[in-house]
């Protein structure tokens, strides 16, 4: 193939090869590279640590290379790092994460330094990683007075001039009585929440070393965001100890904040050439730019036909029988990044609102307008211009999937109507700038929220009020099947709770219209871990039951307030459900349940919480032909709210499980009920009591 060269093309040709030779003349004309850039250049070595820089320094790199506090001294087969007059040996430095795990060198392997001393790191520039955990160190005590809730492997001794003294330890979040009076020594050091719970299960004096050599997790901040500048200019990070501050060293030694605009050598080559050859392009490209440029606009208006927005007119009538909605459609790719005026148009029934009105109404997405963030899109506080307060889902992408999720949710919360369901005031064209959903404003948060997040301060929710929250999302989980609709999204950070507690079911993206002449619909696995039918994973086949399962989590969430999944755990109880299903199948309901909720004080609660522990065990059945329907579960919760739980004589309830009826978790498939007498009671009678 021949290629042929016009003679301006011939001539830019030229000028881009003479620019860049001259810029390469320039370049080896500048000074010799600065000995400060050099020196931090390179990285501190010592025995397993190969790749340290910034803002550590010491050995081959000099005190300007970091921060005062980050002087690292390669001692014996690890680095010693100093914080406040402590010596720590450094375990572990992540660069990237800007994180590093030290553990005390007084303590390292031993219980009984010669000097015992509290410690605590109070640079600025360094906090502990939110996984730390305090333990208490008893030296040279008396015998108690009172008896302690401890096994006596927490005890260990020190000799002190062939004397052997009796000490103590505890993990300080054991509500302990204060015990300092008998001891003449308290110290107080930081171990790991993991090492800190296995500690409270296996206490010896073994461990304890074991968790003080663990170590603890810091997070530094070095000007971190400048360092990122630093060297992405080119530059090394530094710091300038005559004004103690960050500073960034460049290669021809000036020390600014970063480099890019430390290159007049190079500045002035770019300058030249870009004159040279914008003096050349400048006749010829203009006339050949607007002439392309005429004709694209001329083959786009021809071409392009402007999408017209549904109006109320083009929309069937909303029903509640879905079984004509047997899949989702496919929807168009954007192909545009315009936003026309809809203003007036409706879409599903429901309004749509133009992308300009929504950027107003949110403050331009203010971020301090957010009011969450989830794994589709974030989601703002807004005023319209009729005054309506509203909440705004920004999705992340407007992509093809994106797309079909917005018009997922649409197509179902308009044609579903129901008191416990979010309701969807309207939407942006699936052709605007970006797709927009507006829902009536929740203003009181999720069920997470106030479980374990952000509301848990204003005030522990009491058992009523969880109770009614499982019975109004169970119906509303129970409303979606009967029309034929699977959420596969069911979790507390999904239901939304209005002021008067009153729950709001959101977050239709995932969901599924369900056709009524099948049992299931195959699809690869989505949804949130530790909510996720297990079969799920296993035959990619979505049912009601998965619903159910996930609804199995929610209900043990509002029984013990605990995470659904909690990586600080025991890694046997990471995952909420596997935790849930040992405590009730060895009948130790009470650890599950939250102590707050007064089980081993309320008679009333104690019989309630253990029958929905039941039920949330038959939600969470491995096979999901064992799990009951929604229906069955709101019945059963209704069951007990009205506290009819099939004991008589107002005896309590008690789980009867054997561990060997119980498939959960298992290989073999468990039983449609923890009940071993099979009865078709909710639970068996027996005298003994266990935001948008």
């Amino acid at each position: 193939m021949e290629i042929h060269l016009y003679p301006f093309q011939n001539i830019s040709l030229l000028l881009v090869i003479t620019t860049t030779i001259c810029l390469f003349h320039v370049r080896k004309s500048s000074a010799a590279d600065d000995d400060r850039y050099l020196n931090c250049g390179t990285s501190f070595q010592c025995v397993n640590f190969r790749d340290v820089h910034y803002p550590f320094w010491g050995s081959s790199r000099p005190d300007y290379c970091g921060y005062p506090e980050f002087k690292l001294n390669c001692s014996g087969d690890a680095p010693l790092i100093s914080f406040d007059g402590q010596d720590y040996r450094v375990l572990d430095i992540n660069q990237s994460t800007s994180t590093l795990r030290v553990a005390r060198t007084d303590f390292w392997n031993n219980l009984c330094p010669v000097s015992l001393a509290n410690t605590t790191i109070k640079s600025s520039r360094v906090k502990n990683t939110s996984d730390v955990q305090e333990v208490l160190l008893f030296y040279n005590c008396t015998p108690l007075d009172i008896p302690l809730p401890i096994q006596p492997t927490s005890q260990f001794s020190c000799s002190i001039n062939s004397t052997a003294t009796s000490n103590n330890y505890f993990v300080t979040n054991l509500g302990l009585p204060n015990i300092s009076g008998n001891c003449k020594t308290t110290v107080t050091a930081s171990i790991s929440q993991s090492a800190a719970a296995n500690l409270v299960l296996n206490s010896s004096k073994d461990n304890l070393v074991a968790a003080l050599d663990s170590g603890i997790g810091l997070k530094w901040d070095a000007s971190n965001t400048l360092c990122d500048q630093c060297r992405g200019s080119g530059g090394q990070c530094g710091y300038n100890i005559s004004s103690a501050e960050f500073t960034c060293f460049c290669k021809d030694g000036h020390t600014p904040s970063n480099c890019e605009g430390n290159k007049p050598h190079i500045k002035i080559g770019l300058a030249v050439g870009g004159a040279i050859l914008f003096g050349v392009f400048v006749g010829f490209y203009v006339y050949y730019f607007i002439q392309r440029k005429k004709k694209k606009l001329a083959a786009q208006t021809q071409s392009k036909e402007l999408p017209t927005p549904l109006t109320s007119k083009d929309v069937t009538t909303p029903s509640t029988d879905l079984s004509q909605f047997q899949s989702i459609p496919s929807y168009p790719s954007f192909t545009s990044k315009s936003d026309y005026d809809n203003k007036g148009s409706t879409y599903f029934g429901v309004q749509v609102f133009s992308y300009n009105e929504l950027e107003e109404a949110t403050e331009n997405f203010n971020p301090a307008k957010e009011l969450g963030d989830g794994g589709f899109g974030t989601v703002y506080y807004g005023k319209l211009h009729d005054g309506r307060v509203v909440a705004v889902k920004r999705l992340y992408e407007n992509n093809f999937k994106r797309v079909e999720q917005f018009m997922n949710e649409v197509e179902i919360l308009t044609r579903l109507e129901h008191r416990n369901l979010v309701k969807l005031y309207g939407c942006t064209s699936r052709r605007s700038r970006e797709l927009l959903l507006v829902y009536e404003y929740i203003p009181n948060g999720t069920v997470a929220d106030h479980l374990h997040g952000k509301r848990v301060e204003s005030g522990c929710l009491s058992w009523p009020v969880r109770l009614s929250i499982a019975i109004e999302t169970a119906d509303a989980l129970a409303f979606l099947h009967r029309n034929d609709v699977i959420h596969r999204d069911v979790k507390t950070n999904n239901i939304l709770i209005d002021n008067d507690f009153c729950v709001k079911v959101a977050d239709f993206g995932l969901s599924r219209l369900f056709p009524n002449d099948v049992t299931h619909v195959s699809t690869a696995p989505q949804g949130t871990p530790g909510y996720v039918d297990p079969e799920y994973y296993q035959c990619y086949q979505l049912t009601d039951k998965s619903d159910v399962y996930s609804f199995g989590v929610v209900l043990i969430e509002l029984l013990s307030s605990l995470q659904a999944v909690d990586t600080n755990r025991h890694r046997h109880d990471i995952n909420l459900a596997n935790l849930a299903v040992n405590k009730i199948q060895n009948h130790l309901v009470n650890e599950l349940v939250d102590p707050h909720l007064g089980y081993e004080t309320n008679y009333s609660v104690r019989r309630m919480t253990t029958a929905v522990a039941e039920l949330a065990f038959r939600c969470l059945q491995q096979e999901r032909d064992m799990r009951p329907t929604m229906d069955e579960v709101l019945e059963g919760l209704k069951a007990v709210q009205n506290e009819d739980l099939g004991s008589e004589n107002g005896e309590a309830v008690v789980l009867d499980i054997r561990s060997d009826e119980v498939g959960l978790l298992r290989n073999m498939p468990p039983p449609l009920s923890p009940d071993s007498n099979g009865a078709d009671k909710l639970v068996s009678g027996s005298t003994t009591p266990s935001s948008f």
